[in-house]
């Protein structure tokens, strides 16, 4: 069943937290991740809220953790440790 990893971010280091997007980019692609919504327009209704807002669609739960835990987005999430603060969580989308 597919799934949407769901980031909320608020960037603290516009420099170095562009390097983790232009790796991390082709990381989530290569685990069949696409993207849904990156940095639109949002209305915050509850909750803390995060200037930057991602949504990406992963064939699966496990595609997206694989990914999360792949080498190569490893090495894009470097450059946001210290450069962002946010919170990721994987959802299965109920189809």
């Amino acid at each position: 069943m597919a799934a949407l990893w769901i980031a909320h971010v608020t960037v603290t280091d516009t420099e170095a937290y562009g390097q983790y997007a232009e790796l991390a980019g082709p990381a989530i692609a290569a685990h069949g991740g696409t993207f849904i919504a990156r940095g639109g327009r949002f209305v915050q209704l509850e909750g803390k809220e995060r200037p930057r807002n991602v949504v990406a669609r992963f064939p699966s739960v496990e595609a997206a953790v694989e990914c999360y835990q792949s080498d190569a987005y490893q090495e894009a999430l470097s450059h946001a440790r210290g450069a962002s603060e946010r919170e990721l969580m994987v959802v299965e989308i109920s189809e």
